[in-house]
């Protein structure tokens, strides 16, 4: 059974309540439940996370290590500025959807660049909070693909003969 990370940045706690027009009327709350049932309805363990401090989001991305197959992250105003929160989801090595609720190419231009996209294995944006759903989608695709290329692999390697 797959285990599956959503990682939640700054402010997303006050989505359906900030900016209804950038982000829409879902709740956060809401939003974790939808993708808990998705997840369960997939036969995937699914862990939501949400914190406005990027060191509780690292040390929940260091903790991840060999316990989750899959990351997916919204890292919210941290995409535009945080090495920090990079270099963490370098260092665990686990494959990650980058999400954003808006496009952020609509938006001002300082928002154009992401410390996160040229080391995540798909970006989701511009979609509401649809692109959770795709990039749990997407999550659930990647680790079934790697799944039978290890089984393949393993198969391979038990063939071999000396």
């Amino acid at each position: 059974m797959f285990k599956i990370l959503v990682v939640h940045g700054p402010n997303l706690n006050l989505l359906g309540v900030r900016e209804p027009a950038h982000y829409g009327h879902t709740s956060l709350q809401s939003l974790n439940h939808e993708l808990t049932q998705l997840a369960k309805q997939k036969g995937v363990i699914l862990d939501t996370f949400q914190s406005n401090s990027e060191g509780a989001l690292i040390d929940k991305l260091h903790a991840a290590i060999e316990e989750f197959d899959y990351i997916i992250i919204n890292p919210a105003g941290f995409t535009h500025t945080s090495v920090a929160l990079r270099d963490a989801l370098l260092a665990i090595n686990i494959p990650f959807t980058e999400v954003h609720i808006t496009n952020p190419y609509q938006r001002e231009p300082y928002r154009h660049h992401s410390y996160f996209s040229d080391i995540a294995t798909g970006v989701i944006s511009g979609l509401g909070v649809l692109g959770y759903q795709l990039a749990l989608q997407a999550a659930l695709s990647y680790c079934n693909i790697n799944k039978e290329n290890n089984q393949k692999a393993l198969s391979t390697t038990n063939n071999v003969e000396i």
